[in-house]
C-alpha cells in the first residue's frame, strides 16, 4: 500500500506540472487567434481540430500502454505536448496555429488514457473514486496557478505563456523519467497473434456496461466545452474583460474543481454511489448555465462558476469510476474509449458553442445547460446501449 501511495504521489506531482503549462495557455488562446483577426468559429475549429486526433489516437495509445507499458506512452504524451507549444508560440499565421494543434492532438492524446489506466493499475476498485480524485486534484492545482500565470504574463506578450507551458512540460517529461516508476510492466508483444488495435475489443466494450457512461461523458464535456471555449470572447464582448479577469474565471473554476474532488469525491461516492452523484452534478451544472447570462456583476459569474465547477468536477470522477468498474479487461484501452467519448465532446462542444456565440453570445450558455439536462434524463436511465 506504502509503494502504490508513493506511486501515485509522484505521478500526482507530475501531473500538477504538466496541467500548469495547460492552464497557462487555455485562457490565453481566444485572444492569441483574435490578434489574427479569427471569428468564434475559427476558434471552435481549431479546437475541434485538437480533438478530433485525440478522438483518434486516444484508444491507440491506451491499447499500445497496455503492452509496453504507462510510463513510456505517458512520456510521449508529455513531450508532444511541450513540442507543440513552442510551435504555438512561433505561430505568425492560422495554418500554423492549425498544424500545431493537430499534431498536440496526436501526440499529448496518449497522456490522458494512460494517467487514468495508471490509477486502475494501483488503485482497488472500492476506492477508485478517491484515486481519481487524488488525479483530479492534482491537475487542478495545476490549473489554478497556470491562468493566473498566464493571464499576467500575456499582458506583455501573448506568446510568452506558450514558451513557459513548453518549459513546464520539459521539468516534467524529465520528473517523470527519473522519479516515476511504471505501473505496467512491458510484455512481449507477438507479432500474427495480438493486435495492437483489436477493434472487435473495442466494439464489445463499447457495447458492454460502460456504454451508458461513455455516452454521459461525450454529453457533459461538450456542454463544458461550450463554456469553457467561448468564454473568453463572451467575457470580452459583454463586459470587457481582458486576459487578467478571464484568467481569474478559470482560476476560481480549477480551485474549487480541485477541492471539490480533492475533499468530497470520496464520501460523495460513498455515500450517494457514483450514479448518485453524477446524477446531482448534470442537473447542478444546467441550472448553472442557465443563470450565467442572467448576472453581471464578476462576483456573480464566479460564484455561479465555481458551483458549477465543483458539480462538474465530482460528476466527471464518478463517470471514470464506473467506467473503469465496467471494464471488461484492458484498461488502458477503456480508458484510451473513454477519452475518446471526451474527445467527441470536445469537437461537438466548441463547434456548436463557436456556431451559436456568432447568433446571440448568451446562446452558447442555453446550449449548455441543454446538453447537460439531456445528460441528467439518460443518467436515469438504468442502461444504454451503443451501437457500434
Amino acid at each position: 500500500m506504502k509503494e502504490n501511495n508513493r506511486k501515485l504521489n509522484i505521478l500526482s506531482f507530475v501531473l500538477i506540472v504538466v496541467s500548469l503549462g495547460y492552464g497557462i495557455f487555455s485562457p490565453i488562446l481566444p485572444f492569441y487567434i483574435e490578434s489574427m483577426g479569427a471569428s468564434g468559429t475559427v476558434l471552435g475549429l481549431l479546437n475541434a481540430s485538437y480533438a478530433v486526433m485525440r478522438l483518434i489516437f486516444g484508444p491507440i495509445w491506451g491499447s499500445i500502454s497496455d503492452r509496453i507499458g504507462r510510463k513510456r506512452v505517458l512520456l510521449i504524451g508529455i513531450f508532444g505536448f511541450g513540442l507543440t507549444m513552442v510551435w504555438f508560440g512561433l505561430a505568425n499565421s492560422l495554418w500554423m496555429l492549425f498544424a500545431a494543434r493537430i499534431l498536440a492532438g496526436i501526440l499529448s492524446s496518449a497522456t490522458a488514457p494512460t494517467t487514468m489506466a495508471y490509477i486502475s493499475d494501483q488503485t482497488p476498485e472500492g476506492e477508485l473514486s478517491k484515486g481519481f480524485g487524488r488525479l483530479s486534484a492534482a491537475g487542478g492545482v495545476g490549473g489554478i496557478l497556470g491562468p493566473l500565470l498566464g493571464g499576467m504574463v500575456a499582458k506583455k506578450d501573448l506568446a510568452a505563456p506558450f514558451f513557459i507551458a513548453a518549459g513546464l512540460a520539459a521539468v516534467s517529461f524529465f520528473m517523470a523519467t527519473l522519479f516515476l516508476p511504471d505501473s505496467k510492466p512491458m510484455r512481449q508483444f507477438q507479432i500474427g497473434k495480438e493486435k495492437i488495435l483489436d477493434f472487435e475489443n473495442w466494439k464489445n466494450t463499447l457495447r458492454g456496461k460502460a456504454a451508458k457512461y461513455f455516452l454521459l461523458t461525450f454529453l457533459s464535456t461538450s456542454g463544458l466545452y461550450i463554456f469553457s471555449n467561448i468564454f473568453g470572447l463572451y467575457g470580452l464582448e459583454r463586459f470587457g474583460y481582458g486576459t487578467q479577469q478571464v484568467g481569474m474565471v478559470y482560476m476560481i473554476l480549477a480551485a474549487v474543481s480541485m477541492l471539490s474532488v480533492a475533499m468530497f469525491a470520496g464520501p460523495a461516492s460513498k455515500k450517494l454511489g457514483d450514479d448518485g452523484v453524477i446524477r446531482y452534478g448534470l442537473i447542478c451544472a444546467s441550472v448553472c448555465f442557465v443563470l450565467l447570462p442572467i448576472v453581471k456583476g464578476l462576483a456573480g459569474i464566479i460564484s455561479l462558476t465555481g458551483v458549477m465547477g465543483a458539480a462538474v468536477s465530482l460528476e466527471n470522477t464518478s463517470l471514470i469510476s464506473m467506467i473503469s468498474k465496467n471494464s471488461r479487461s484492458q484498461k488502458g484501452m477503456t480508458m484510451g474509449l473513454s477519452n475518446s467519448f471526451v474527445s467527441l465532446g470536445r469537437i461537438a462542444g466548441p463547434l456548436v458553442g463557436g456556431a451559436l456565440y456568432d447568433i446571440d453570445i448568451a446562446f452558447p450558455l442555453y446550449g449548455a445547460a441543454f446538453l447537460m439536462f439531456i445528460a441528467f434524463l439518460l443518467s436515469i436511465k438504468t442502461e444504454i446501449k451503443i451501437n457500434s
